[in-house]
């Protein structure tokens, strides 16, 4: 089992998500839910296929954390 951050961004009429340790892999939604479960979706689907061609997969080493201000 592989852990990856994602960030999830609210655009004018959709969502939009990312992994900082997965560049290139997106996905988007329509809510922020459907956004999140596309973006599962799509690192499966790359670590599938990293692993058919045997190339390396990549490490999370991302984390977050809120600032107050």
């Amino acid at each position: 089992m592989f852990r990856f951050l994602i960030v999830v961004e609210k655009a004018d009429s959709n969502y939009s998500a990312y992994s900082p340790d997965i560049p290139g892999c997106v996905a988007t939604g329509k809510t922020r839910e459907e956004a999140e479960k596309n973006m599962h979706e799509a690192i499966a689907f790359h670590i599938e296929g990293l692993k058919e061609d045997r190339l390396p997969i990549p490490e999370g080493k991302s984390s977050a954390s809120w600032v107050l201000v």
